[in-house]
């Protein structure tokens, strides 16, 4: 009997030393898995007396139990959750004069940060409607491409990008497109001003039946993704993952004390969804920056008394290039959440600007997957949860880089890749978890969908992203892989920029691709070209070329000649090899060029201009 007091008196201590030695992060996971459901049924129940739960319930309890909080602050002024509840009831009375009375009318909005953006989108949850969510940087075929393939009919544009407008009005006229101005008077002929309407509207609020139709499947929003297509594709969001999105700031510990400081573009999912969304779920305030800022973001986090803000990986080091200041450390920051961060500048910028808690999260805008890092690892994108993939199962496989495919066994399996070697990342594709696709051509959704992965029947979406799970099951982002790369935040399809530079008539053929720059995060473009017999390489139409149809992220920084681009079997052009060389002046014998943003040109790149940029005297 003593023997057995023994034993059970001990078995407790045995069981924690096992878990510490075999599973050390077991409690932790567990803990988060908890927190998890904790906030999702805290979430559905709020909503529950709702026939079809959205973003706009969760705002609209806002307005009624706290409409005089602050909800948007932006520049010099501050808009309560009344205030932009109120704007919106305008807009949505205004528009619905010009849309039919289905709840199929898509809406897309071309315009920058500011709190139109906002009221816009709560104005057409309220009218049923869904909203395409325009990178304000796209121009003439991508244009088009982006509009006509969410099906919207109505396209409200800021007045500052008439110049953007103007360039494909006579197309969108043609379709029998309505385009607006979000502005008083129009500086165009032909497109009506917008605002002016919407102040003249009613206040009441929209009557619930005009969104009676909408269900949990329902479109929501169409947010734009750069893919292998070479044009943007249109990621479909319906209205349980817009609803759903609202988890991420909640596992963060946003609340509504906070002030969350937003500079990404509401266009992305990110701004939009795990941002803007995030505030509303918590009730927080959000201080809206049309733009992001280096040298007035601390500024600006004092100015609002900001107590959060959202990054990506680039916005960490800007913060730290810039210039040294005594009261760097003054400021309420407590986290921050995003993605992309690199361990030597994270160390840097706690080091320069105060401890601040990171939060990295993965997710594809698109995607079924998403980690957030809740471990004390803050350079990883999460863990490799055993109890989150019983809800979101995921693997990791191996993947044939220079063929850009999966690599599968005899029996056409693909294979897991062992802890510590990096793999692709794939999501299953589930009923409860689908992976929804995108608009318009059907075949863009099956190239992202792997069929019979590790059994037969079975789908998974390619995230096309490589990652690497140590040994202790924490995630880590490698890298991209296809024909996209990523450079100051923003991705950049290589075949769209190909369609562009081969329109030269001194090019024959042009293979697009990212490189690697020291200190800097991502991919910088780099276009190898073969000249056409007898033509030579004119400099300045092709800056001229790039800035006309690229955005600034997008425009190839070098230009590499050779006399010959090398295919594979089937004719796909070999980009490993340029890209490993980079634009290396010690292992490139082929003329190298770099745009010049300040005479307008293209340029040699010569030795001294070389090493500035490693020693970070350029700016790119």
């Amino acid at each position: 009997m003593y023997l057995m007091l023994v034993v059970f008196s001990l078995l407790p201590i045995g069981v924690y030393l096992l878990q510490k030695i075999f599973s050390p992060y077991l409690w932790e996971d567990l803990k988060f898995f908890l927190k998890i459901v904790y906030h999702v049924v805290k979430m559905e129940k709020a909503v529950r007396h709702c026939s079809a739960p959205g973003v706009l319930d969760v705002f609209l309890q806002h307005v009624s139990t706290r409409p005089h909080k602050t909800f948007i602050l932006y520049e010099d002024q501050a808009y309560s959750y009344r205030d932009i509840d109120l704007k919106s009831n305008q807009a949505a009375w205004t528009l619905r004069q010009y849309g039919s009375q289905e709840n199929d009318n898509c809406v897309a909005v071309f315009m920058a940060n500011e709190p139109a953006y906002i009221w816009l989108w709560l104005a057409l949850s309220k009218l049923g409607w869904p909203m395409a969510c325009l990178n304000y940087n796209i121009r003439a075929k991508s244009f088009l491409h982006c509009f006509h393939c969410s099906g919207a009919k109505i396209l409200i544009a800021a007045p500052e990008l008439k110049d953007a407008v103007e360039d494909v009005l006579p197309a969108l006229i043609e379709d029998r497109v309505q385009v607006f101005y979000l502005s008083r008077d129009s500086p165009t002929e032909g497109v009506p001003s917008l605002l002016d309407k919407i102040d003249a509207a009613s206040e009441q609020p929209i009557p619930e039946h005009y969104r009676s139709a909408i269900k949990p499947s329902s479109p929501a929003l169409y947010i734009y993704t750069s893919g292998t297509t070479g044009l943007p594709k249109a990621a479909l969001i319906n209205q349980k993952r817009a609803f759903g999105s609202g988890l991420i700031g909640m596992l963060c510990g946003l609340t509504s004390e906070d002030v969350f400081y937003l500079t990404l573009p509401l266009y992305h999912s990110a701004g939009l969804l795990v941002g803007l969304r995030g505030c509303i779920q918590a009730g927080a305030t959000c201080a809206l920056r049309k733009k992001f800022s280096a040298t007035q973001f601390w500024d600006d986090c004092r100015k609002y008394n900001v107590t959060a803000f959202q990054y990506i990986g680039e916005i960490l080091r800007y913060l730290c290039n810039t210039p040294k200041k005594d009261n760097d450390k003054d400021h309420c920051v407590r986290f921050a959440v995003g993605n992309g961060v690199r361990p030597e500048v994270l160390k840097e910028f706690n080091d320069r600007f105060g401890k601040t808690r990171i939060m990295e999260v993965y997710g594809a805008t698109e995607g079924n997957v998403c980690f957030l890092n809740y471990s004390k690892n803050e350079c990883a994108i999460g863990r490799y949860n055993w109890f989150i993939k019983l809800v979101t199962p995921f693997e990791v496989v191996k993947f044939d880089v220079e063929k850009n495919e999966a690599i599968r066994d005899s029996a056409g399996r693909c294979i897991r890749v062992p802890r510590g070697e990096t793999g692709l990342l794939i999501a299953k594709h589930l009923t409860s978890n689908p992976f929804v696709g995108y608009a318009g051509n059907r075949s863009l959704t099956e190239k992202k969908i792997l069929h019979n992965v590790l059994e037969k029947g079975d789908t998974y979406f390619n995230t096309g992203d490589l990652i690497m799970v140590d040994k202790e099951g924490f995630i880590f982002f490698q890298d991209r892989v296809g024909d996209t790369f990523r450079w100051k935040g923003e991705n950049v399809a290589t075949t769209e920029v190909e369609n562009f530079v081969s329109m030269l008539d001194f090019i024959e053929v042009a293979n697009v691709y990212g490189v690697t720059v020291p200190h800097h995060e991502g991919r910088i473009g780099m276009v190898s070209i073969k000249l056409k017999e007898g033509k030579l390489f004119d400099e300045d139409e092709m800056f001229s070329q790039v800035t006309k149809y690229l955005p600034n992220y997008a425009r190839p920084r070098f230009v590499r000649i050779q006399d010959a681009l090398p295919v594979n079997g089937t004719y796909k052009q070999y980009k490993m090899g340029l890209v490993n060389d980079g634009f290396n002046l010690s292992c490139i014998k082929d003329p190298l060029y770099i745009l010049d943003d300040t005479d307008r040109t293209y340029r040699p790149l010569d030795l001294k201009t070389y090493n500035d940029i490693l020693g970070q005297k350029i700016k790119l």
